[in-house]
C-alpha cells in the first residue's frame, strides 16, 4: 500500500496502490492530508464525523477527497487519522470519524491549499489489488 505524487505543473496528481478498496481509500486520505500538512505533527485531541457517497467508485473517490479537503481547509481541522467503513447498497457510502485538532499553520507545517478534486484523468482499477489515480486542483 502506497501513494506517490506525480509531476504536474500547477496541480497535484496522486497515484495510489493498495491491496483492497478500504486500504486504497485509507492511503488516499493519508496522501491528501500529507499534501496539505505534516500529519505526524497532529495530535488526537478532538474528533469529527463526516460521510461521503457516490453512485460508483469514481464518484465515491471524488466525494471522499472533497470531504477530507472540507474538514481540513474549510473547518480548519488537522487530521491525524481517520476510521471509516465503506458500504454499498444502491450507492457507495463511507461513514468516517477523523481524529485530530484545530489547524495551526505553523505547528502542522501547512503546505498548500487544495481547492477541489477533479474527475479529469481519474482512473480506478480493481484487479489483483486496487490502483487509483486522481488530480487535485491546487
Amino acid at each position: 500500500m502506497s501513494y506517490k505524487f506525480l509531476d504536474h505543473a500547477t496541480d497535484a496528481i496522486i497515484e495510489v496502490t493498495a491491496g483492497d478498496l478500504k486500504e486504497a481509500f485509507a492511503v488516499t486520505s493519508d496522501a491528501v492530508i500529507n499534501l496539505t500538512l505534516d500529519q505526524d505533527k497532529v495530535e488526537e485531541k478532538e474528533q469529527k464525523e463526516f460521510s461521503a457517497q457516490g453512485k460508483d467508485l469514481r464518484y465515491l473517490l471524488f466525494s471522499w477527497v472533497e470531504e477530507i479537503v472540507f474538514v481540513l481547509i474549510t473547518e480548519g481541522f488537522a487530521i491525524k487519522r481517520i476510521e471509516f467503513e465503506i458500504s454499498k447498497d444502491k450507492d457507495y457510502k463511507i461513514m468516517a470519524k477523523a481524529f485530530g485538532e484545530s489547524l495551526d499553520f505553523k505547528k502542522h507545517n501547512f503546505k498548500v491549499e487544495i481547492k477541489a478534486p477533479t474527475f479529469y484523468d481519474m482512473e480506478i482499477r480493481e484487479n489483483d489489488g486496487v490502483y487509483m489515480r486522481f488530480l487535485l486542483d491546487l
